[in-house]
């Protein structure tokens, strides 16, 4: 992407984002992750019906007056984007490709994060660590963030979920939330994900494209696999084969939902062909009915 489509790539998504925070997920935000616990505000006179356990005992010994402690939601926090950029990212048979939507719901959730004054960090993996930014705040720093998202060349185009994870189990110390990015083909991901789920907020972003659903009937087809750069030629008006793929599919989404269920991890499924703006305020809602 040349840098001139870049900024203005960036600028548009800053502008349609603001929109979406402000109008729908800023609230949802909030709600969705709450604090790590209260922490110690003030001091003030007691009032009747308050909680007698409230009662600052060295204060009112000191002053002669009941007093109590007054508690405020600890509410600062840290989000840290965890984002496959492998090559099957690099594919959109619609609209867009899914490193782009990536990108895309990263922004809404990172600026999110800013206006309830938490601080974001990102990850981007293929089968390596192709990048770390530490938590920070701020919209520059955002903004910072989305043109990594968008701009960042990977080295590798092969895909190792458990890399990206192992990496959260080391770099953040304190219980966080985690949003992990993919389309999850990978496997042997089960036991780091556990382990994140086990000390961090995590959820998963499903992407989905329809066509990795089902093959179309045209005849012979010339697939590359953008991950091995490997090249077959298929006969698509076999219906034995096409059959096999869809029951590969399914089989994939199923294995997905298998570890991410065991792993207690909330799954956010996005269609390529459908848009990422209702299925997010779909897991809020829900995540909120549960609070």
């Amino acid at each position: 992407m040349e840098l001139k489509e870049l900024f203005k790539k960036i600028r548009q998504i800053e502008i349609r984002t603001k929109g979406l925070v402000e109008e729908v997920f800023g609230g949802e935000y909030h709600t969705a992750f709450k604090g790590q616990g209260m922490e110690f505000a003030e001091v003030r006179p007691y009032q009747f019906g308050d909680d007698i356990r409230s009662i600052d005992w060295n204060v009112t010994a000191r002053t002669g007056e009941t007093y109590i402690k007054k508690f405020e939601e600890e509410r600062e926090q840290t989000l840290m984007l965890v984002v496959d950029i492998s090559g099957s990212e690099l594919f959109g048979s619609k609209y867009k490709f899914k490193r782009e939507i990536a990108a895309e719901i990263s922004a809404i959730i990172a600026f999110s994060a800013i206006r309830n004054n938490d601080k974001v960090g990102l990850i981007l993996f293929s089968d390596q660590i192709e990048l770390f930014v530490p938590p920070k705040k701020g919209k520059r720093h955002v903004l910072r963030l989305i043109r990594d998202l968008f701009a960042h060349d990977q080295s590798s185009f092969k895909t190792n979920i458990s890399v990206g994870l192992d990496r959260v189990l080391r770099v953040l110390k304190r219980r966080s939330i985690v949003i992990l990015i993919s389309d999850f083909y990978d496997s042997g991901y089960e036991r780091p994900l556990r382990a994140v789920s086990s000390r961090h907020d995590t959820i998963a972003i499903h992407l989905h494209d329809p066509r990795e659903e089902e093959l179309p009937a045209v005849g012979l087809l010339d697939l590359t696999d953008a991950e091995t750069g490997e090249t077959i030629t298929l006969d698509t008006g076999s219906l034995k084969l096409r059959e096999a793929y869809t029951e590969d599919s399914a089989k994939h989404r199923e294995n997905t939902d298998t570890a991410l269920r065991k792993a207690r991890v909330d799954r956010v499924l996005v269609h390529t062909d459908e848009g990422y703006v209702e299925p997010l305020i779909q897991f809020f809602r829900r995540r909120n009915k549960k609070r």
